[in-house]
Formats: C-alpha cells, structure tokens, sequence
C-alpha cells in the first residue's frame, strides 16, 4: 500500500525537492510543585496536601510513509511542546504537557546540528524517536512529610526540558537506483517501466531531483524505483548535480546503470560511474548491478567483453519504442529478488 501512496504523490510533485534541513526542537519544561494544607473543618493540622508538578511534554519525530519529502513538514522550523502544570491541593498531580510529534519522511537522518552525533535514523514506517525529553515535573509539600518534619513549606520546580538545534538529512529508500550520465535515458525509462512522470528533453540535467516510482512486475509483485539526477566525472567532488544526490544510491538494494549506446564507448561511461561511486563511498560497489544498454533504436553497439570478465548482466533498451522494457523489469526483479527494502526492514 505504501508504494501506492508514494508513486501518486511523487509522481504528482510540481514543489521543490527538499533533502534537507534544519529545526530547532524545545521540550516542555516540568511543573512546579506545589505547597498546600489540608483545611477541612473538624480536621485540625490537616497535613501537607500539596501535589506535584506535571511532565513537559516530548517532542517524538515518526518516520511516516506518507511524507515523501523535508519539504511536507512545512515552513515551521521551531517546534515546542506544553509545559508541565503546577501541582494542586488536595495531593493532585499537574497536568503533562501535550507532547509534539513531527512526521519525517522514512529514509531522514537525524544529528545533533551543534555536536555533529548522529541521534537517529528512521528506517521504517511508523518509527518513533523522542529527540527532545520534556522535564519532570517538581515535587510537592506532601513528599517531604516526615515523622520530624510534619508540616513541610518546602517544593521543587520542574526540570526544564531539553533543547536541541536538529541536522535532518534525508536519504530515498528504495529497491533499485538508475544511475548514468545526462542525457542517457534515465527518465524516459522511469516513465516506461512505472507512473512516475518525471521532465523529459532533449538537454542535460533535465532531472534536478530524485524520482520515485513503483514498477508493476506481475499482479501482487512490485518493487519501488529511483531515478537518480545524472552524475558527471568528479561528481564526488561537487561536480554537476549528482553529487547532492549520490547519498540516495546507499540505499538502494541493487543499481541499474544505465549507458547511452549512442554516445561514449558504454564500457567507459560505467567505468567512471564507478568511479565516482566508489570515490563517494567504496561499499556502493558491493550493490547487485545491471547493466542497461539504452537508446538501441539508434543503432547496435557490440559488446565488450569487459563487461562480462567483470560478471556484469546485460539488458538492451529502448525507452522511445518501449523494446527490452520487460525484459529490464525481470532482469530488476530478478536482482532484489526476496531480498528488497521490504524485507530488510528498511
């Protein structure tokens, strides 16, 4: 179901694409406790009587499949819960503070902007993470009641409640990443293979943010597809755009590079892919990969032998006249097999 969800609304998204951002967190602070006396009549030297304070409320971030982007949380950059109430007579306790629960996309690293510690990381659907405990709430007269000290004067205030300045970084899940150069064919494929509708032309970096879309294998089988903006050589370096992006490729379970038979010797554009990969982060090469040859209704390019020295699988397209796209979805689907996102728990 919540592939469903994140195909309609990503395939939909005319909003800037946000991957990260910034809040600034403040938990409530605990009431205070309270000094009071028992006053009835007939009841002479009642007693202490006063309560104590209640809990600050939390602020508690839930990874939702129903946020897809940094973007969905809004404009609001400061959050901060209800403070505790005070203590009652009558030993009553304070009300809590309502606690604050923000919705992050599944995927969204969490760090502490000031130390750099990475606090969380919210990988599945419905994950809690309390980032900021609210205070307790401080204690009343009737708890320091002694056998020498029977009409105590004496309370605590609450415990403030912790404030964090937050570092989200957010980072797509998904079963399998398409990555190639500009221009290779990337999105037309997208649009092949699943309802994603992402920009199509005929110049480079037409794609400016990561697209989600949902491949229909066979009736009850699917897995969740990204396309990743085209990288260029020294991508890991900052070159181009890719380079924001690269961080979504981690987790992807297997890639589909995807080289343009029409343009460069198609070994060499997966050469420095490769590259640029490993240079961002080495275990990117340990990913499952396909090898997708596209563009093939402008020509026939003969395989290199490379290629299969290095066990590499090979499917030919065409994303204009739709040729090879079966046999790209098995050749994906045969790659995460039972082991995709869903089963990892990611």
């Amino acid at each position: 179901m919540w592939h469903t969800l994140c195909v309609i609304r990503i395939a939909t998204f005319t909003r800037m694409f946000i991957d990260e951002s910034k809040l600034e967190v403040h938990a409530g602070n605990g009431g205070k406790g309270m000094v009071a006396f028992r006053r009835e009549k007939y009841v002479p030297l009642g007693g202490p009587s006063g309560g104590n304070g209640g809990r600050g409320g939390h602020i508690i971030l839930c990874a939702s499949n129903d946020v897809h982007t940094l973007y969905d949380i809004g404009n609001k950059r400061i959050f901060r819960a209800d403070h505790g109430e005070s203590g009652a007579p009558s030993l009553c306790t304070g009300k809590s503070g309502e606690d604050v629960i923000i919705p992050l996309p599944v995927g969204t690293l969490v760090k502490d902007l000031v130390s750099g510690e990475q606090l969380a990381d919210l990988k599945t659907n419905g994950q809690l993470f309390t980032v900021a405990e609210g205070g307790r709430g401080g204690v009343g007269n009737a708890a320091f009641k002694s056998s020498t000290n029977r009409a105590p004067r004496q309370s605590t205030p609450g415990v403030p409640g912790q404030s964090r300045k937050l570092a989200l970084e957010l980072k797509l899940v998904a079963d399998c990443g398409l990555v190639g150069f500009p221009n290779a064919g990337k999105s037309s494929l997208i649009r092949r293979l699943s309802a994603a509708t992402p920009k199509v032309a005929d110049y480079p970096f037409t794609t400016l943010k990561p697209v989600l879309g949902l491949v229909e294998v066979s009736p009850g089988k699917s897995f969740v597809l990204v396309d990743i903006p085209g990288l260029i050589e020294g991508a890991a370096d900052g070159k181009g755009l890719g380079h924001q992006f690269l961080r979504h490729i981690e987790r992807s379970f297997c890639l589909a590079y995807v080289l343009d038979i029409s343009g460069e010797n198609p070994y060499e554009q997966y050469r420095v892919l490769r590259l640029e990969m490993e240079k961002f982060h080495p275990l990117l090469l340990t990913k499952p990969r396909l090898i997708v040859f596209n563009k093939m209704d402008l020509g026939e390019f003969p395989e290199d032998p490379r290629f299969a020295e290095e066990g590499c699988s090979i499917v030919r397209t065409s994303a204009i006249t739709g040729a090879g796209i079966a046999e790209l979805k098995k050749g994906m689907q045969d790659l995460i097999g039972e082991k995709g996102i869903r089963q990892q728990g990611w």
